[in-house]
């Protein structure tokens, strides 16, 4: 198995990653801040799904463009900014579940060289289809620790 097909898999295993670590947490635990001025775990997912629709159109358009620009997404600006603590668990949940088989066979479809196409991240500068691949992998896997 190379490192590619080892990555969309475990990019494909990340939504029931997050709904496994969800089944542990009870109502009271979803909305709680134990630290002050952390998140609460309610938050940390709606910041999970937010960076899901981000990487994903990131991602579509490094396939499709020739080296796009793409803007930082900074969470200690967005998380507080979009009503995370209003927001239903569920449908952010849901649109994790959603977006993932959508890229799926797209990324399924791309040779190794769609994989080293690059487009330019607004701090990062030149970033690889792999590393934007493996950064929205991580995503979850780094968060679900909550």
């Amino acid at each position: 198995m190379t490192e590619i097909t080892t990555l969309i898999d475990d990019y494909a295993a990340g939504a029931q990653l997050l709904r496994d670590a969800l089944q542990t947490a009870s109502r009271v635990d979803i909305d709680d801040r134990p630290v002050e001025g952390q998140w609460s775990i309610r938050e940390v997912v709606c910041h999970l799904a937010d960076a899901e629709i981000v990487y994903a159109d990131r991602m579509k358009r490094v396939i499709a463009e020739d080296n796009p620009t793409f803007f930082d997404l900074d969470p200690n600006i967005h998380v507080p900014a979009l009503a995370g603590q209003h927001r239903m668990l569920d449908v952010e949940v849901n649109l994790i579940d959603a977006v993932r088989p959508h890229l799926l066979p797209i990324l399924m479809a791309c040779s190794d060289a769609d994989f080293s196409r690059t487009g330019t991240h607004s701090l990062d500068g030149p970033m690889t289809l792999q590393i934007l691949l493996q950064r929205i992998t991580n995503h979850i896997p780094h968060h679900v620790a909550f």
